[in-house]
């Protein structure tokens, strides 16, 4: 982190409050003494693969997974050929893996199945953990918000950067003032284009969109959790230029968004799939805050050892495994009967800054985030 005196308003205090909250439990407690019982459903997710991976090297835990729309997926590495690579118990449908009666359900589908998985899981009375965007639409994200909530059940959100250590420091020397009243920001979280086994990602119909519904989100939390402030108002320019040779690209490839916050607080966001296929890893994620007393970035993904290899250029990350930390987060809050954090609201909060984002590049106007 860099330091440098920068003169600007003040736009007040920003909340820090803790990643996780430590209120006292509200929500149903499992035995300490069993093994928690893990659902997860679907594959269609990137990370989907690796919360597995994870959770079947944690102790206690006993998983089991299902993923009906996979065998419908052609040249998809997914349903039951994935599981058994894996080494998971599977069975063929979500309402089998209900009847199991999981504690805890992680919902990795495509985007606009986000929904209905979410709300036959907290019918089941399991907590759910949701990959990001929560939903598509926000009608989507208060009925799965709703659902668990009438059923007495947590609903959590995918967003693992909020565990990373670069972060956490970030949090700090913002709370103890190091930065001064906070003015703006400036975020990135560029990839490669995420098609392949996984080309629902470009197409709207299950994604919801491209790179703005991908990368908006992380950046958005983060700002989110560190800040406290309420966007405003949102400008957002997309393009297909990135890509454009690729015919099953159906969305947009390139995004930057301006989004305004309560007090001046400006903060904007380079959501593009810009990293080239050839690259020896997928992407990364930039923020740096600017304040009244100094200058703050991070680069959460740069711890690597590179060079070249007999393939081309060789990227190994090293480091705290943020998803192993989101994962641990959200089991021993459902063990400890207590909401996990980030929360369904937090995920309802990124999820209008990406639909006003939407409504702007579609319009080209500013556009109030509601």
């Amino acid at each position: 982190m860099s330091g440098a005196a920068t003169d600007g308003r003040n736009v007040g205090a920003p909340r820090t409050s803790p990643v996780t909250d430590q209120a006292a439990p509200q929500l149903p407690l499992v035995d300490a003494e069993r093994p928690l019982r893990v659902a997860l459903m679907s594959f269609a997710h990137v990370h989907a693969d690796g919360y597995a991976r994870l959770l079947q090297a944690m102790p206690n835990v006993e998983l089991r997974a299902s993923d009906p729309d996979g065998d419908k997926e052609q040249g998809e590495r997914r349903g039951l050929d994935l599981a058994n690579d894996l080494g998971l118990t599977y069975v063929d449908s979500y309402a089998e893996l209900l009847d199991w009666q999981p504690d805890a359900v992680i919902v990795t589908s495509e985007n606009t199945r986000h929904r209905t998985l979410v709300e036959a899981a907290a019918g089941a009375g399991a907590a759910v953990l949701c990959e990001k965007p929560l939903a598509t639409t926000l009608e989507d994200a208060l009925a799965m918000q709703a659902a668990c909530d009438a059923a007495g059940v947590s609903l959590m959100t995918a967003y693992p950067v909020r565990f990373s250590p670069a972060f956490a420091q970030l949090r700090e020397l913002v709370k103890a003032g190091g930065l001064g009243a906070l003015l703006a920001a400036t975020g990135t979280n560029n990839g490669q284009i995420p098609i392949g086994d996984r080309a629902w990602f470009t197409d709207p119909a299950l994604s919801g969109g491209g790179a703005m519904v991908d990368h908006i989100v992380h950046v958005a939390d983060l700002l989110d959790a560190l800040t406290g402030l309420a966007p405003e108002r949102v400008r957002a320019v997309s393009n297909r230029i990135l890509h454009a040779e690729k015919p099953e690209v159906r969305a947009e490839t390139g995004g930057l968004v301006t989004i305004s916050y309560t007090g001046g607080f400006v903060a904007t966001i380079d959501c593009s799939w810009s990293q080239p296929d050839t690259a020896p890893t997928w992407g990364g994620l930039t923020l740096q805050i600017v304040g009244t007393q100094g200058i703050a970035d991070i680069d959460p993904f740069a711890q690597h050892v590179g060079g070249v290899g007999p393939d081309g250029a060789v990227f190994l990350g090293y480091g705290t495994n943020t998803d192993e930390l989101l994962l641990h987060e959200f089991l021993h809050a459902v063990r400890t009967g207590r909401a996990g954090q980030p929360d369904g609201a937090a995920g309802i909060r990124s999820l209008k800054i990406v639909l006003a984002a939407q409504e702007s590049a579609r319009t080209g106007e500013v556009v109030s985030v509601r």
